[in-house]
């Protein structure tokens, strides 16, 4: 991905989205144009869910809680947070703060 606009660094839907699209390394793999149209502020959301099929289940949940933090439409069970490493924890729960806490 190029140059992230501030606006969407701060901004209560995306930010939480380039979080953990930036700290997770499976995320980070598909954060690129293929996927994201930053300039229009757009996420290919049917194409990651395709990308991410053969995906672990962990995997699957922190793409998951990415697309529900930046849009309820997209649902996620937290109780899966049961499956992450302490890591993707703390990744998790940063990005739910940065969503409605901040």
């Amino acid at each position: 991905v190029s140059k992230i606009p501030i606006h969407l660094m701060q901004d209560q839907y995306w930010k939480p989205v380039i979080h953990l699209f930036l700290n997770n390394a499976k995320l980070k793999s598909v954060f690129n144009t293929k996927y994201f149209d930053l300039e229009n502020g757009t996420i290919k959301i049917t194409s990651l869910k395709r990308v991410a099929a053969p995906w672990s289940t962990t995997e699957k949940f922190m793409l998951n809680l990415a697309l529900h933090l930046y849009n309820e439409n997209n649902k996620v069970n937290l109780s899966d947070m049961d499956y992450l490493d302490d890591y993707n924890k703390k990744l998790a729960m940063e990005a739910i703060t940065f969503r409605f806490f901040r």
